[in-house]
């Protein structure tokens, strides 16, 4: 063999192919990033995001002088002084732009080189035959023809260029070595697609040979709705007898060879082989029919090429090609009145069909082994709809037709994710199947095939021979030990054999033995079943232009999808595609990923928030509604109801007539149709179908990030919820109006019904929303420092109720355990006993629990201690009378006399009364919280109320405190209350000595004893026997001396016995002094205020009726409450 004579296999055409397609996507990346750099520099006034060299007015002249002489160079002009001073700047921040202009000019240069070897060597292109050479042949020339394109687009190109090099050579004397061709190739360029017309001509011969090989497929893929649907394509049940038979065809990649790439290899190499229009009807045929399936296409990303003009423009000066452009004018109006519903017939097939195999699939994943080639023939025709909707929406020259917004779009990319999901789950399923068709079938063919070559030369057998080799020693235990398989090696030996049979004058012709082609073409898919199911994935269903590229129109593809009920399901895919952008990523374009990645997890945050809001805010509708319902059901209504039953019984007229008949609670449910749907109905409907996406996968990794879509509704829910119960007491400042506790629990029980039922949509637990949401209710301020119903209600009893109970308009019942409204002439905007008997105060106590009951018990303390300090005061101002009148109390007339120098008499009875009232409320929110907690947890109760009960009396105080500290949490009564005890504590003064503060204490029941004789002068006084007390609440007095007492003494460690002992003493006398008054105005309500002593012996855990007996006979207060009741029953007459 002759030195002149080279190997095919000394030109590596397939390596060099490989290399020169991926360093083409990686150019393309750079070019295009370096265009839109330049749109953002233009589109934000912003100086800072501009380098300052393109925008500093110094550099301006300089600028525009190096663009007009571009690429000669004149160092010599004035207008060029500037460039001195940033020189090296400039050097520092246009290196990266121009070596990247550099690159392309060498990317160029081996191009070219590599499209002259190819011609030289004529070599034979079919894409159902070498279809790895051919496809990537016309990858290359198109990749080639884009670049050129987008470069051609970058505005700033002479500019950054022309600078670079001024700053270049005013440093270094001398120009770079690379600028004259550069300069040149920019200049050559400036019409990329002429240009290269002129340059293709020599490789019009390969170039047409590899695009008329396309007649084969593209009129195959390039079918309508109705020829799909009539060929039942993609169908698995069309026919049940060949489900199990593996999906087979002689062209296996063709099938799923993207529709968008074939029309570029059309459209551009057509236009760059012009000639073969005029003769070769094949090549005229695909032209046409590329030219009426589209108006654009996309060159990169979101840089479009709008075809009919460009190619009319370039073609109106070649002489004789008015036919040709008379076809675009053709194609273009078929184009823009048919290709928008040929498309949109499309997705519709599409989806049904997809939704099909997806939910066999489903059903019987077996079938992936033999119809792998049905999905990813799918995803392809999927993804091809979808970039061809997405760039004509975005480019739509006719803007009257609604064939380019399909709101059904999302329904058709989530069953494309499903369809992923299924192949990512089933990949050993796969691999198990196609392992054993390798080695039991495909290597046997393949090994026929070898033999019956009738020439085989030494480098090709031992390339297939190694293919059969490798394909036999495969079994099924490598698929069940995980061993890791590695096919790339043996496919890139098929491109090697490709190249080296498809050369002219080779020893075995590949076009002469097209049977192996397609066999092996075969056999490569089959391999890729089994080691590159993620990189067929992404081939056949990559969606990642949606990420900054379309962002806008995946945005309102999203809202558009959430607007639509029937579509909401299906929202979904939204986030899932963001699980797709990190692989338009590019290693020689680095500095993209970061902004890629962080928009996609901005993204795909944003998409699943809207998603919960959206749910949330239907559980909200839903939730309004039950409480609607539940409210109908509250007592207050039903006495209407009672009352109209009543008449009719009666026989009474009703009011107006033809007043309408109120409807019942439950009526809603009664449906005499089927086909009747109410708001509740639609509502349930709405949100089953977007919680079915919200639990569709249970969590998505984007960028190294994982998202869980359950957790974005549930810590929605625990924020709604909260606002929602704070919103329910429905408390208004203003007015101080408030729910009443048993119509908030009622509701907040409906809310949390409704949200108990979300857990049969999506698997969150619920109880941890209560839990976190219930027990921040319970606190003064939730976990947002927002007021609470705890807060809420707390203030309510105390600034509303019981300050209106010490303005004498209520009056506390122990009768009815309540406190009542008195008859005043200014009536209260509500009713006490609606918010304080019994009921209402357990459903408080269902709402606070112990927590919440805790914090209202020492909000009620604050206000007693406030009120013990006051009173302290008024004792250290009477001291002096109060210390005689502690040892005088059986000398009546000295006593007397003593009494007469008191001041604040009245004002200290006040507020003992006050406090009484206080503890009352407090009293009857215990006695709830206890019957509440008995329901709830009445083990725990039982056993506390033992422990409670049996503390020997010997106990240390402390010991005793902490008990009954425990005991009060349930609710439980105490002889010495703990909060209050906690509560004086805290008052201690540091002037004062722990001796001084006991004295105080010690007088300060003194006081509250002698003064009681003056309540029997006031008229409001008397007892009433109905309420079991007074109507100034001078009955709570009983509570309020046997707690202070208890509380104070405890704290100053005496006796309360004694000191109750010693107030009983001197309360008898006082009292029995006003038996020999005469006056009546001052023994008005004498009995009345006797039976105070009654009931503090009554009250007390320390005093006994004996004890009384020997202070006050008890044939006096037999008495007293026989006049009381005696007068009670005249009152009544």
């Amino acid at each position: 063999m002759s030195r002149g004579v080279i190997q095919p296999s000394q030109q590596k055409l397939a390596e060099k192919l490989t290399i020169l397609n991926d360093r083409g996507i990686g150019m393309l990346t750079r070019v295009y990033n370096i265009k839109k750099q330049g749109q953002v520099w233009k589109a934000c006034g912003d100086p800072k995001a501009k380098p300052s060299y393109l925008v500093d007015k110094n550099l301006e002249s300089a600028v525009k002088f190096i663009v007009r002489k571009f690429p000669a160079v004149e160092t010599r002009n004035n207008n060029l002084a500037q460039l001195q001073k940033e020189k090296s700047e400039i050097l520092k921040n246009l290196a990266l732009y121009y070596f990247t202009f550099v690159d392309v000019m060498e990317f160029k240069d081996h191009v070219c080189e590599l499209l002259n070897t190819i011609d030289a060597c004529q070599v034979f292109f079919d894409i159902t035959v070498n279809f790895d050479l051919t496809k990537n042949y016309l990858d290359l020339v198109v990749t080639y023809t884009t670049l050129m394109t987008i470069l051609s687009r970058i505005e700033e190109r002479k500019a950054i260029i022309g600078l670079y090099n001024y700053a270049h050579e005013m440093t270094h004397g001398a120009s770079d070595r690379e600028y004259p061709r550069l300069g040149q190739m920019i200049v050559d360029y400036e019409n990329p697609l002429k240009k290269m017309m002129e340059e293709f001509v020599p490789h019009g011969k390969s170039l047409s040979d590899a695009l008329i090989s396309l007649q084969m497929v593209y009129p195959r893929r390039n079918l309508s709705a109705d020829q799909w649907r009539n060929a039942q394509l993609l169908s698995l049940i069309s026919a049940p007898s060949t489900m199990l038979n593996p999906a087979q065809s002689d062209t296996m990649p063709c099938e799923y060879l993207s529709l968008d790439a074939m029309e570029k290899w059309i459209v551009f190499g057509f236009i760059l082989c012009h000639a073969v229009l005029n003769s070769d009807a094949a090549a005229l045929s695909l032209w046409k029919l590329a030219l009426q399936s589209s108006t654009c296409l996309c060159l990169f990303r979101d840089e479009v090429f709008h075809i009919h003009k460009a190619a009319e423009d370039l073609f109106v000066n070649i002489r004789g090609y008015n036919k040709r452009i008379n076809d675009i004018r053709e194609c273009k109006e078929q184009a823009m009145s048919h290709a928008g519903s040929m498309h949109r017939e499309r997705r519709k097939f599409l989806r049904s069909a997809l939704k099909e195999l997806a939910t066999v699939l489903a059903d019987q994943p077996g079938l992936l082994g033999p119809k792998a080639l049905f999905v990813f023939m799918a995803l392809s025709f999927a993804r091809d709809e979808i970039i061809w909707l997405l760039r004509h929406a975005d480019n739509i020259q006719k803007k009257s037709t609604d064939d380019f917004i399909d709101k059904h779009i999302a329904e058709l990319i989530f069953y494309m994710e499903e369809l992923r999901a299924h192949v990512r789950k089933y990949g050993p399923v796969m691999q198990r199947y196609y392992v054993q068709y390798l080695s039991g079938f495909d290597a046997v063919v393949l090994n026929e095939l070898v033999q019956n070559l009738s020439v085989c030369p030494e480098d090709e057998s031992i390339i297939m021979s190694s293919f059969v080799n490798t394909m036999t020693s495969l079994s099924v235990k490598q698929v069940e030990d995980g061993e890791v398989f590695d096919f790339r090696g043996m496919r890139l030996d098929w491109f090697r054999l490709q190249a080296y049979t498809s050369v002219s004058k080779a020893s075995l012709g590949i076009a002469d033995h097209k049977e192996l082609g397609k066999m092996m073409n075969t056999i490569i898919f089959h391999t890729k079943m089994v080691d590159s199911l993620v990189e067929m994935l992404v081939e056949t269903s990559d969606l990642s232009i949606f990420c900054s590229f379309y962002s806008r129109a995946f945005e309102k593809m999203f809202q558009q999808c959430l607007e639509l009920p029937s579509q909401s399901r299906h929202s979904v895919c939204f986030p899932l595609l963001c699980t797709h952008f990190m692989s338009c990523t590019h290693e020689l374009c680095p500095e993209e990923r970061h902004h890629i990645g962080d928009r996609s997890l901005s993204l795909c945050n944003m998409f699943l928030d809207e998603m919960a809001k959206q749910a949330r805010n239907l559980i909200t509708d839903i939730c309004t509604e039950q409480c609607t319902l539940s409210d109908q059901l509250l007592p207050k209504h039903c006495a209407k109801t009672i009352s109209q039953a009543v008449n009719k019984k009666s026989k009474k007229a009703t009011g107006k007539k033809g007043e309408p008949e109120r409807e019942k609670p439950g009526v809603e449910s009664m449906r005499k149709n089927r086909l009747l749907v109410t708001n509740l109905d639609k509502l349930h409907t709405a949100l089953s179908e977007l919680c079915f996406s919200i639990n569709y996968v249970p969590n998505l990794a984007v960028w190294e990030h994982t998202f869980t879509p359950r957790e974005y509704l549930t810590s929605h829910l625990e924020i709604r919820f909260t606002k929602s119960i704070v919103g329910m007491t429905m408390y208004n400042q203003a007015t101080q109006e408030i729910a009443k506790p048993s119509e908030l629990l009622t509701s907040v029980r409906a809310y949390m019904t409704v949200l108990q039922s979300i857990e049969n949509y999506v698997t969150i637990d619920i109880t941890r929303v209560f839990n976190n949401v219930l027990l921040q209710q319970t606190q003064h301020l939730d976990s947002h420092g927002e007021p609470t119903i705890t807060s809420l209600y707390t203030n309510w009893y105390l600034e509303t109720l019981l300050r209106q109970v010490s303005n004498g308009h209520i009056a506390y019942f122990p009768a009815m355990k309540a406190f009542v409204n008195l008859p005043t002439e200014n009536e209260l905007t509500f009713n006490a006993e609606e918010y304080s008997d019994i009921s209402e105060m357990r459903s408080l106590s269902e709402l606070l629990g112990p927590y919440g009951m805790k914090f209202l018990s020492e909000s009620l303390m604050w206000h007693i201690s406030s009120q013990v300090a006051e009173l302290k005061k008024l004792v250290v101002e009477n001291m002096e009378v109060l210390t005689q009148m502690r040892t005088s109390f059986d000398k009546p007339e000295h006593m007397a006399a003593l009494f007469k120098k008191l001041t604040s008499v009245d004002s200290v009875l006040k507020r003992m009364t006050i406090i009484g009232v206080i503890l009352s409320f407090r009293s009857l929110a215990q006695e709830a919280l206890r019957d509440v907690l008995s329901c709830h947890i009445p083990f725990l109760v039982s056993s506390v109320e033992d422990f409670k009960d049996h503390i020997p009396r010997e106990t240390d105080m402390k010991v005793a405190m902490n008990v009954y500290e425990l005991s009060s949490a349930a609710g439980l009564p105490c002889e010495i209350d703990p909060a209050l005890v906690v509560a004086l504590s805290s008052q201690k003064s540091e002037n004062i000595s722990p001796e001084e503060e006991y004295k105080i204490a010690c007088l300060l029941m003194v006081f509250v004893a002698v003064s009681l004789p003056t309540l029997a002068s006031n008229v409001m006084s008397q007892y009433s026997p109905a309420i079991e007390g007074h109507c100034n609440n001078i009955h709570c007095l009983a509570k309020a001396i046997n707690q202070i007492a208890a509380a104070l003494f405890t704290i100053h460690k005496g006796s309360i016995e004694d000191r109750l002992k010693e107030f009983l003493a001197l309360a008898s006398s006082s009292l029995l002094k006003i038996g020999q008054e005469t006056d009546k105005m001052t023994t008005r309500n004498r009995e009345s205020v006797y039976l105070l002593l009654d009931m503090i012996v009554q009250e007390s855990p320390f005093l006994t009726m004996d004890l009384l007996e020997s202070c006050f006979p008890y044939v006096l207060l037999r008495n007293a409450y026989h006049a009381v009741y005696k007068q009670s029953i005249s009152a009544n007459a």
